[in-house]
């Protein structure tokens, strides 16, 4: 008689990405959201170009440790603003990640970063 075994719920060994949106407790930047923003704002060098302004949208996995890995761009507004957005990720101090059943997992997340030049 074949013996039953019980699907896999261990979250620990979970090495999936989830969605931020179908997540117990979402991933949090030290200081929240508007804290994320201000640290963009300060480090991000927008292009020498009078009048220029743009969006550039970029995705990223926040890791179970809190460090940022996989940044892409999703769309780019030109004059090396999806490079700058990668490099300012890069140098992001770790976040809080996402848990899901009380434990950190994976999550991806995706923002837009509004450049002004005046």
């Amino acid at each position: 008689m074949p013996q039953y075994e019980a699907p896999k719920t261990d979250v620990k060994q979970d090495d999936d990405i989830y969605n931020v949106s179908g997540i117990e407790a979402k991933p949090e930047f030290p200081g929240g959201q508007k804290a994320f923003y201000s640290f963009i704002a300060k480090a991000f060098k927008a292009p020498d170009v009078p009048g220029f302004n743009g969006t550039v949208f970029v995705s990223f996995v926040i890791e179970k440790d809190g460090t940022l890995a996989e940044i892409k761009v999703l769309r780019d507004a030109g004059y090396g603003t999806g490079e700058e957005a990668v490099r300012v990720l890069k140098s992001s101090p770790k976040w809080q990640p996402a848990t899901q059943r009380g434990v950190p997992v994976r999550c991806r997340y995706s923002i837009p970063i509004k450049i002004k030049n005046n």
